[in-house]
């Protein structure tokens, strides 16, 4: 006889019982990743405050953003659009993360549930209230862009945005993004971009940070005041976002390389001079070098034993390296002069030469070789500045001080509201350098003074002060957690561990006062910075009816050339291609005071300026262009109420469209080119 074949539909014997499987029920399951979470929970009463407090501060921002009246703004911007209720958000996060640093242990979920947390309030806030995108600079990245894909590349007649061209990274980047995706355009995600830089930008920082030291008081908090004291506003939809982004994340991997290569080397100095010594458990004489003086879980870069010289790169890392300062290189044109600057000062530490100088040299000779390639026209024509600059230092350094005799007080306010805030964390971060010496050794102060050094050598149009406070900012907020959370008491370094040692807590949480005075420093710091990123939002918001003016005008005959007070539009350069612009406000000395003192004539002398390009003439005005002058203090408001008058007592002027927020006029006439067809679509009243 033979078996019977197997069939795979053979059904078990029911008189055997089936085998039992435990399958948790869900709730089950949802209580035992509850314990699990109220268990990584800080301890005591501060952990009940960081439990608390987390999910209270969200859930108020998102009661409180439906009562936002945007209507509202005025000199102080979103901040007078907000209710009170909005503001009780970023306090109760502030308790709640000092709560956080106050527990004994410092747990990573809640520490970075609360960074996460502020990026939201901060950042989101915005995007959620606003219908369109925010920022005019942004929309004139937008159409850069659309230009690029219409093109397929390089945009011809770009004029003076022909900059772009040379530095077309960021832009061929974001065509590729739409080609891969189907997208019809960026608008899809950019006013999104705030929230993605932040949240990107944490990675680096982790690194960085923790490159320094082990302990996660004052890695979480360099991250929060990081975060808590970025008012710059530089992470809108921008090549200055992506290249500070990469920038950042290439110091971090530099300087992670270095703390690397440094315990590796110091380990192989202790294994060959502690190998005749006791047991882990002998107290007789050291058995190991002494390390430096300093708190647990402090990584020197530039105070170690001599086989750090040793220290490289291996070529998939250094591969990786050059695709990012590759990216930066053709993006910007400020981001690699920084990054060469902090590198150069790190490597003037001996011992950290075989790791920085490598990528300095790539940082430079990319650079050389775009500026004698791809951006040699911009360079050719500017170098004769860029050199001049260099002799006037004390003028760069207070170039971007504003004068604001003529701006509302709120603009004042938040002014000098900027420049306390920026002083403040500066002088935290000098004070955290002297207190605490350990961090003086661990690649911090290059990190500072490095963009200080480009600050007083070129002004940047008006910018560079800024800009060097933001690039400055990771090492001036490491500096001033250490000031505000480090131990001055110098304890062994992580390198003068037993290897396999885990890491501990190496700061005490500090007493009540010492906690409540972070908690008030902190929120000062925090208000400082809502005051300057969000002072401006009156004219940085553009209402749907802007947006369709603007794209009304956008599409008017190619030759057409478009006049404007300011440029302060929602997307003023869409098809800048094919169209000519003349911005009234971009005059400069005399001119610009004869626009002050006499507007209608300089719209009558504009309008009567042929159009090269043959076509038609047209003058937009805005409610963001009035905010830009009123807020900026670029023309008094008798300037901008003459000219919108002498535009509609104009009679060759015709309005063609019009809205609540704009108005659009077509000059008639017939020598200028007036004649030409009305674009479809728009509302004559």
């Amino acid at each position: 006889m033979t078996d019977a074949p197997e069939r795979a539909d053979v059904r078990p014997d029911p008189r055997t019982p089936a085998p039992r499987t435990t399958v948790r029920p869900a709730p089950a399951r949802r209580a035992r990743a509850l314990r699990a979470a109220l268990a990584a929970a800080p301890s005591g009463p501060s952990g009940w405050v960081a439990l608390g407090a987390l999910p209270t501060a969200l859930a108020l921002w998102l009661l409180a953003l439906p009562k936002a009246r945007l209507s509202r703004m005025g000199d102080l911007g979103l901040l007078q659009a907000l209710p009170p209720l909005w503001f009780a958000a970023p306090v109760l996060l502030t308790v709640g993360f000092v709560a956080v640093l106050r527990s004994p242990v410092v747990r990573h979920r809640w520490a970075g549930a609360y960074v996460l947390a502020l990026i939201l309030v901060i950042h989101a806030t915005p995007g959620l209230l606003y219908p369109t995108l925010r920022y005019a600079w942004a929309w004139k990245h937008v159409a850069i862009i659309d230009a690029v894909l219409r093109h397929g590349g390089t945009v011809p007649g770009a004029g003076k945005l022909d900059v772009y061209n040379q530095w077309p990274g960021f832009f061929e980047l974001h065509a590729l993004v739409l080609r891969a995706t189907g997208l019809d355009s960026v608008l899809g995600y950019a006013s999104w971009y705030p929230v993605i830089t932040n949240v990107l930008l944490l990675g680096p920082l982790l690194l960085l940070y923790r490159s320094f030291t082990t302990d996660r008081r004052l890695v979480w908090g360099g991250i929060w005041l990081y975060y808590a004291t970025a008012w710059v506003g530089q992470d809108y939809f921008s090549p200055q976002a992506l290249a500070y982004l990469l920038h950042l994340t290439v110091i971090a991997l530099v300087v992670h390389r270095l703390a690397v290569r440094r315990r590796e080397a110091r380990a192989e100095a202790e294994g060959e001079g502690g190998s005749e010594a006791a047991g882990p458990a002998s107290s007789a004489g050291p058995s190991r070098p002494a390390g430096p003086a300093g708190p647990t879980g402090a990584r020197a870069l530039g105070t170690v034993l001599d086989a750090s010289s040793r220290a490289g790169w291996r070529a998939a890392p250094f591969a990786l390296l050059l695709v990012l300062i590759a990216a930066i290189v053709s993006s910007h044109q400020l981001t690699p002069v920084m990054l060469a600057a902090s590198l150069l000062l790190l490597a003037l530490g001996r011992r950290n030469r075989r790791t920085v100088l490598p990528v300095l040299a790539a940082v430079v000779g990319l650079t050389v070789l775009w500026d004698a390639t791809v951006a040699r026209p911009f360079v050719s024509a500017n170098l004769s500045g860029l050199i001049s600059a260099l002799g006037s230092p004390d003028h760069n350094a207070v170039a971007g001080l504003a004068r604001l005799g003529e701006a509302p007080f709120g603009q004042i306010l938040a002014s000098w509201a900027d420049r306390g805030l920026t002083a403040a964390v500066l002088l935290l971060a000098l004070a955290g350098a002297l207190r605490h010496r350990w961090v003086r050794r661990v690649g911090l102060l290059p990190l500072l003074v490095a963009p200080i050094a480009v600050l007083l050598a070129n002004a940047y149009d008006g910018e560079m002060l800024f800009r060097a406070y933001l690039f400055a900012l990771p090492a001036a907020a490491f500096l001033a957690a250490a000031l505000l959370w480090g131990n001055r008491a110098g304890t062994p370094a992580e390198g003068a561990l037993p290897p396999g040692t885990p890491p501990r807590p190496v700061t005490r949480p500090g007493g009540p006062l010492r906690t409540g005075v972070c908690a008030v420093l902190l929120l000062g710091l925090l208000g400082g910075t809502l005051f300057g990123y969000y002072s401006k939002e009156a004219m940085n918001y553009f209402t749907p009816q802007e947006v369709a003016a603007v794209r009304y005008v956008a599409e008017t005959p190619a030759g057409s050339r478009i006049i404007s007070l300011t440029a302060n539009e929602p997307g003023g350069e869409l098809n800048y291609d094919t169209h000519d612009r003349l911005v009234l406000g971009d005059a400069a000395g005399e001119d610009l005071r004869h626009l002050a003192a006499a507007p209608g004539d300089t719209l009558r002398s504009a309008l009567a300026t042929p159009n090269a390009a043959g076509g038609p003439t047209y003058l937009i005005l805005t409610r963001a262009q009035v905010l830009d002058c009123e807020l900026t203090g670029l023309l008094p408001a008798s300037a901008v109420q003459g000219l919108a008058a002498a535009a509609a007592a104009e009679p060759m002027l015709r309005r063609v469209y019009a809205n609540e927020d704009a108005v659009v006029y077509q000059y008639t006439d017939s020598d200028a080119g007036g004649g030409a067809a009305v674009p479809a679509g728009g509302s004559t009243p």
